[in-house]
């Protein structure tokens, strides 16, 4: 996996959530486990079969949250400027064919969000879009074909 680069924010969420996993869930898991394993012949038992899947799920979110948070580089939103498209910009595009006009914020993969607006750096139109100045004009190849956005504001 490569390096994952993340807010302060981001990082710290991800933390809440192994400390949570591991506090809570986990001794919830194990419960469960020595009470199906208390009800006897565990052949065929589904509740301790069920319990021992979970465990193997949870064990592995675990895993997967520590590896992520292993190999994350803190963004230092201090350095962060607008004068081209960076990560942890908020974006305002108008999509020249329609007019439409959408604002998405660039962040990492571990914390897009299309609900909220944030969008992973890794996306084709956050690719497009990096390194670029308001007032460009950008082609972005998406699965449907390819559309053209005029950059209109750079934030943070």
């Amino acid at each position: 996996m490569a390096i994952s680069y993340m807010t302060e924010e981001g990082y710290r969420k991800m933390m809440e959530e192994i400390n949570y996993l591991e506090s809570v869930k986990r001794p919830e898991i194990s419960r469960q486990i020595a009470e199906a394993r208390d009800k006897g012949d565990l052949s065929e038992n589904a509740e301790y079969d069920a319990a021992k899947e979970a465990q193997g799920l949870l064990e592995m979110k675990i895993s997967q949250l520590k590896e992520i948070i292993a190999k994350a580089r803190l963004i230092d939103e201090t350095k962060l400027n607008t004068e081209t498209v960076q990560i942890l910009n908020k974006v305002k595009i108008r999509n020249t064919a329609n007019k439409a006009v959408m604002q998405y914020t660039i962040v990492s993969e571990s914390e897009a969000n299309l609900k909220e607006g944030k969008i992973s750096v890794n996306t084709p139109i956050a690719k497009g879009l990096l390194g670029k100045k308001v007032g460009d004009i950008v082609e972005i190849k998406v699965p449907s074909g390819t559309m053209k956005f005029e950059l209109i504001e750079i934030s943070i």
